[in-house]
């Protein structure tokens, strides 16, 4: 049976001379770390990093445990006869386990700030429902669980999450302008490390998206409408593509000048190397393989599965139909999009916003040489209809760079998270 002890250095250092005669004559060692090499003739050596992220570390004749800024390497921290280490939270002391003596290495890495998609795991999700925060992994004991994306994806669902982010502003209340919310997290490329994506809270209008590109020189009122949710007078309204008038995003100058151009630019510097460039999926399926299924179909057909796939590198597009779909509370998954005008679920869905929107989905209509791409309807409803040179109100969406960092706020409107590099 291994003994166990806990540890302050100074007797760990007295407890190493003691049993230093049962050791090999073997009086060096060394253990490589990006080029970093470590040599000690004592028993134990404490090997403390130079620099935040850079894996250079140097040792260090301390007489205590690093604490203040400092957090124990369990993965580095080595003994050369198999001798266990760990790091006991409730004391601030290291853990030795062993049987025999023996000569070790312990590793302390620079603290780093948790980046903002680590506080929302870490911090924020703890089980499925939580602020409205469910983890798609496929599994789960909740209503609807089995409806999942399935992607490892973590996504807000339900009538109003605390999901909000002040963007470019240092105000003490958010301006409209500067409101975002979060759509989810998302690791696309299955490395690990999640990018969260951001959704504009309320419409962009000209002011942000121009009067250029395929802006449309009419808009809404929002006196006139029955189910807006937001704070603006007037919304304007914007083709998909009234350039070429085909679903092609490329060729749509929504993406290129009013996103891409006027959008971007109407971001400051510090919001503009916040923003990742990304892989948009332009992806088509047909109206049936949209409308008629559960949202978990609707996301194969429109991401996993798609009828055509064509990708689009760059920093700012739109919702995909399946973020829209799973922003309602998963009693609903199951539900046909086409009935999303119901009251309960336009009122148990945060990203309703009451206005027709464009998605970045195209869509295929086999009875219709038009091209489509798919919209939320005005009452909620995923639809098509006019084809890309129809107009209407346009709310940007963009990922977050991995290395982004919470500052500040608990996500909720009047408090919302704000960021840094």
């Amino acid at each position: 049976m291994k003994k166990i002890v806990i540890l302050g250095l100074t007797t760990l250092i007295v407890l190493s001379i003691g049993i230093y005669t049962y050791l090999t004559s073997k009086n060096e060692e060394s253990i490589d770390k990006k080029e970093k090499q470590i040599k000690s003739t004592n028993m134990l050596t404490m090997m403390l990093e130079t620099e935040a992220g850079t894996g250079v570390y140097e040792e260090t004749i301390a007489s205590e445990w690093p604490i203040d800024g400092y957090e124990f390497n369990e993965t580095l921290s080595k003994c050369e006869n198999g001798s266990e280490l760990s790091w006991d939270d409730s004391t601030k002391k290291v853990i030795f386990a062993s049987t025999k003596a023996d000569k070790c290495y312990i590793y302390f890495v620079i603290k780093k700030d948790p980046t903002f998609a680590d506080y929302i795991i870490d911090e924020v999700y703890s089980v499925d429902g939580t602020n409205g925060l469910y983890y798609h992994d496929g599994q789960g004991t909740y209503t609807n669980a089995n409806q999942e994306a399935g992607d490892n994806s973590y996504r807000y669902s339900g009538a109003n999450p605390d999901n909000y982010v002040c963007f470019g502003s240092d105000a003490a209340t958010c301006p409209n302008d500067n409101l975002y919310r979060i759509i989810g997290l998302f690791d696309d490329d299955k490395d690990g490390v999640y990018n969260i994506k951001l959704i504009k809270y309320d419409y962009a209008n000209s002011n942000l998206l121009g009067i250029n590109g395929d802006y449309n020189n009419d808009y809404y009122s929002s006196t006139s409408l029955n189910y807006y949710k937001g704070y603006l007078t007037t919304i304007n309204r914007y083709s998909w593509n009234n350039n070429t008038k085909t679903n092609n995003w490329s060729e749509s100058n929504l993406n290129i000048i009013n996103l891409n151009t006027n959008y971007w630019n109407s971001l400051n510097k510090n919001c503009q190397d916040m923003i990742a460039t990304t892989s948009w999926k332009i992806n088509s399926s047909s109206e049936d393989n949209i409308n008629n299924v559960s949202i978990k179909n609707l996301f194969n057909n429109e991401i996993i599965n798609p009828m055509s796939q064509t990708r689009y590198d760059d920093e700012i597009g739109l919702m995909y139909v399946s973020d829209y779909g799973y922003a309602v509370i998963p009693e609903y998954w199951t539900e046909h999009l086409l009935n999303f005008n119901n009251s309960l679920i336009q009122n148990n869905n945060w990203m309703f916003m009451g206005i027709d929107e464009w998605t970045i989905t195209m869509a295929y209509y086999s009875n219709s040489l038009y091209p489509y791409v798919f919209f939320i309807y005005a009452d909620g409803r995923i639809v098509y209809s006019g084809g890309v040179t129809y107009y209407t109100a346009i709310r940007p969406v963009f990922y977050l760079k991995e290395s982004v960092l919470i500052m500040a706020g608990n996500g909720s409107l009047n408090n919302p998270y704000r960021l840094s590099l």
